[in-house]
């Protein structure tokens, strides 16, 4: 009896990840967002062409650089996010399937989350620089502090995966 309770419970839980399925439907509909405010800013750069400063010109590439990286970063949260929690994706063919589809584990996900945060306010921090004029230096220390702690967390991240890694390694 309290085996079939256990084996229930069991597969019960299991199946409740695909709960988390319409949370990876639900981050296509935030790419597609990502996507309109992409078009939305290249439509607004190239119109501004005419009276483009080269400051312009490298500010309005970073943003659309910036919204790309984030679109990045949807599609490898989603993609590896459903692999890893949900279901394996089988893509008939294979033909377009990108080298690290089915390969981003959860490791490697918080690396590559963490690198794209980096980057990204990385962006934003040159785009800061390019208009130093136009912002405070309480503003400016504050975006240098937000960007070294992404940078460090990114780093002790890193180093605390390849500890665990060299650990279970040496268990072997």
């Amino acid at each position: 009896m309290s085996n079939n309770i256990e084996r229930y419970i069991e597969h019960g839980l299991f199946a409740s990840r695909w709960i988390m399925a319409p949370f990876y439907v639900g981050l296509v509909g935030a790419l597609l967002i990502l996507l309109v405010s992409f078009l939305q800013e290249l439509w607004h750069f190239a119109l501004s062409l005419p009276n483009l400063t080269q400051i312009d010109a490298v500010l309005g590439v970073l943003s659309l650089i910036d919204l790309s990286l984030a679109g990045n970063l949807l599609v490898i949260v989603t993609f590896s996010g459903y692999e890893n929690f949900v279901s394996k994706i089988d893509i008939a063919g294979g033909k377009d399937k990108q080298d690290w589809h089915g390969t981003v584990d959860f490791a490697a996900l918080k690396l590559k989350l963490v690198a794209s945060i980096v980057a990204i306010s990385g962006i934003h921090l040159l785009k800061i620089f390019m208009e130093v004029d136009k912002t405070s230096e309480q503003q400016i220390r504050w975006m240098i502090i937000i960007h070294l702690v992404f940078v460090v967390s990114g780093v002790l991240l890193a180093l605390m995966d390849y500890i665990a890694a060299a650990t279970k390694k040496q268990k072997k």
